[in-house]
This record gives C-alpha cells, sequence and structure tokens, in this order.
C-alpha cells in the first residue's frame, strides 16, 4: 500500500486545494441496492465500492467506508481491498474509516490498530460517550486523524447531546470544547456535526476555530447545503475547513449497470452546488 507521509489534516489541506472540492463520498454498501449483476457476487461489494470510488475520485476531498455495512455481510477482506484501492490509485485522497468505536484501555488500542494498520485508513470515527479514555488509543498514531462524535444528524442524538452540563452548557459544545483544546495532543482531533443542524454547526465552529468538521447530512437525510456551507465555513479561508458526506445519493442513484455514470453525475452536481455555496 502506497503510504502518505503527511499528516491527516495535511491531506486535506492539500486535497481541498488541488480538487476544489468538500465532498466526500460515503460507502454504505446495501446488498439489497447493488446493481442485479453485482447482487450475490463474490467482490460485488468491493467492485460495486472501487466503480463508484473510480468515477468520483475527481470530485472528492475524501472516501469514507462504513464499516458495518461491510462486516455485516462479511466483507471485510472487500473493504481492505478497497481501502488498498483508494490508497495506490488516490493517495492524495485521505480515506475515513466510518466505525465510531467507543472503548476503552487495550480494546481501544486493538480498535485503532484495525483501524490503522488493518485497512490503513487515514482517520477514523469515535464515540466520545466514556471519555478521554476513548480517544488516546488513536492519538498514539502519528498523524492518524481521530474524528469525536459531537452534534449528530439523527434526531436522537437530542437526548443526550442537547443535556446541559453542570457549567450550564449542552454536552454537545463541551464536548468540542475539550475536543479543540484538552483532547487535542496530536492536533489531528476533528468533529462530526450534521448538516440537519446548522445552528449548531455555527456554535461548534465558533469554539473550535479551524478545525476540520466531518459534516453527514446532506443528500438522502436532507440537510440544506447553502445553510451548512454558511454556518461551518472559515472566514478567508472558503472551500476548506469542512468534509461533507453524502453516501445513499450518489451511491444509490441508479440502479442498473450505469450506476457509477449516474453517481458520478450525482456527485459533480453534489460537488458543484457546495461549490457555489462556498463562493457566495
Amino acid at each position: 500500500m502506497n503510504a502518505c507521509s503527511n499528516t491527516f489534516n495535511q491531506q486535506l489541506q492539500s486535497a481541498w486545494a488541488s480538487q476544489g472540492s468538500m465532498l466526500c463520498v460515503g460507502f454504505d454498501p446495501d446488498p439489497k441496492r447493488l446493481p442485479l449483476a453485482l447482487q450475490g457476487k463474490p467482490e460485488g461489494v468491493f467492485e460495486f465500492c472501487r466503480d463508484i470510488a473510480d468515477a468520483t475520485a475527481d470530485l472528492v476531498c475524501a472516501f469514507k467506508p462504513q464499516f458495518a455495512y461491510f462486516a455485516s455481510q462479511r466483507a471485510e477482506a472487500q473493504l481492505e481491498k478497497l481501502i488498498r484501492h483508494l490508497k495506490d490509485k488516490y493517495p492524495h485522497i485521505p480515506v475515513i474509516l466510518d466505525s465510531k468505536r467507543g472503548d476503552i484501555g487495550s480494546t481501544a488500542d486493538h480498535y485503532a490498530l484495525e483501524a490503522f494498520e488493518r485497512y490503513g485508513a487515514d482517520a477514523v470515527t469515535v464515540n466520545p460517550y466514556m471519555g478521554f479514555d476513548t480517544i488516546e488509543p488513536y492519538l498514539k498514531h502519528a498523524g492518524k486523524g481521530v474524528i469525536v462524535l459531537c452534534r449528530t444528524s439523527n434526531p436522537g442524538g437530542s437526548d443526550l447531546q442537547f443535556l446541559n452540563t453542570a457549567s450550564g452548557e449542552p454536552l454537545y459544545l463541551h464536548v468540542a470544547k475539550l475536543a479543540a483544546q484538552k483532547w487535542n495532543t496530536s492536533g489531528q482531533i476533528s468533529l462530526v456535526v450534521g448538516a440537519t443542524y446548522p445552528e449548531e454547526i455555527a456554535k461548534v465552529r465558533a469554539i473550535v476555530g479551524d478545525m476540520p468538521l466531518l459534516i453527514p447530512g446532506i443528500g438522502a437525510q436532507g440537510g440544506d447545503i447553502d445553510a451548512t456551507v454558511n454556518a461551518g465555513r472559515i472566514t478567508g479561508a472558503p472551500g476548506t475547513g469542512m468534509i461533507i458526506n453524502s453516501s445513499r445519493a450518489i451511491l444509490y442513484a441508479s440502479t442498473g449497470n450505469d450506476f457509477a455514470q449516474a453517481a458520478r453525475v450525482v456527485a459533480q452536481s453534489t460537488r458543484d452546488a457546495l461549490r457555489a455555496a462556498a463562493a457566495k
């Protein structure tokens, strides 16, 4: 595998500049939604994701495979093969393993090894519910990105994330402060903030400065592109600071043999809409 010597944040800065894009394509390969020609095929999941990656690689700043979609199909080997393909062909595009791990101690050490050594990802998503103990093992891997859940795009996130801490601030803002200040010992921490809550994106941005934000929730989840980009923008640096993910809207743009070409059309339209919003 061709390893990139740059840190995750350096890779992002380079990708935002060279690609002119804040779009991230997420790989959530649902076996029931694959084109018929690939359903039941031994490496159908890999081929589906590979073809979409090849069709969209010039349009994105990152790729984000979702671990559960591969593991549930016993397709971990296909995930390894996909990330090798991405790193070999597109070493300038960072790969985020979306696994939302949240354990501690030696267990977290092994989850970090899984993400960074087995799969070769440049960054991984983690759940901070158990505190810094869940973050620290990933920070030991020099240059690797650690993307902490902060204000998630799902409605149920408010059950906990909006609870006030002892200082009177919502829990998600407390997480943002910890991530930006106390926890970020490697300089490679980012945050997940959902596009479905642009007001919260703006509040997080005000706390974390130019820290990268992974923003799911556009496309199938209905997040507004203009509101998202306006809320998450970095003053003086348009077109940077955000990794704005779309998965299903791109992956399943067509159910036919033209799935990759159709995915490219949607990805290009989304990339262009993000560019236009950043330019306003």
